[in-house]
């Protein structure tokens, strides 16, 4: 089974694989290390593990142009905006490093004076956002002011992945704790 997978997501338990290309163990799991595609490679060797890797895309370079959707890590937070690590343009993962910001006024389409940044975002976050512009040269402007643009990733303070309870609400599913966030609204499923 293959999937798109980004650094710092868990892919398995150390005990049913090992790590190989593209991935880390730490502690009892393995994780990504790379943005690409996961894949299992039977063992080669009697009494070894299956290997699971993870593989960029090397044929094209994506690139982030006005208008197109990309998905990435905040990366770090301040009251006037949050800076994203571009990971994904489109469903096409990233060669190059690119940097995004999302500003406060950027973040939802309506009550903008009314948003704070430490209640939509946190270093750890994966984000889906819209380029708004090429901005500077080193950043460009990222919007998630749609439904569909926001959190679609999150880490509670305990560690867990956490699941949206509404457009503005994730929840730990351990804990119970409520963190708040700008959480996007999910795709349909095909």
């Amino acid at each position: 089974m293959t999937q798109v997978v980004t650094p710092g997501q868990r892919l398995a338990h150390s005990g049913d694989y090992r790590a190989s290309d593209g991935t880390y163990q730490k502690d009892d799991f393995i994780y990504a290390s790379v943005v690409g595609r996961s894949q299992i490679l039977p063992s080669t060797i009697d009494g070894e593990l299956p290997a699971i890797t993870v593989t960029r895309h090397k044929e094209v370079n994506a690139i982030p142009d006005v208008g197109s959707i990309v998905t990435g890590k905040i990366i770090r937070v301040n009251p006037r905006f949050a800076t994203m690590s571009i990971m994904v343009v489109g469903s096409t993962p990233c060669k190059s490093n690119f940097e995004g910001i999302i500003r406060v006024q950027d973040i939802r389409a309506t009550e903008r004076d009314k948003v704070q940044i430490y209640k939509s975002f946190r270093p750890g976050d994966v984000v889906r956002a819209e380029v708004i512009s090429l901005g500077d040269a080193r950043n460009y402007y990222l919007s998630t002011a749609k439904n569909e643009l926001g959190v679609i990733f999150a880490q509670s303070m305990a560690g867990f992945t956490m699941i949206p309870i509404s457009w503005e609400e994730m929840v730990c599913p351990k804990t119970k704790v409520i963190e708040h966030r700008k959480c996007a609204k999910p795709e349909a499923l095909p």
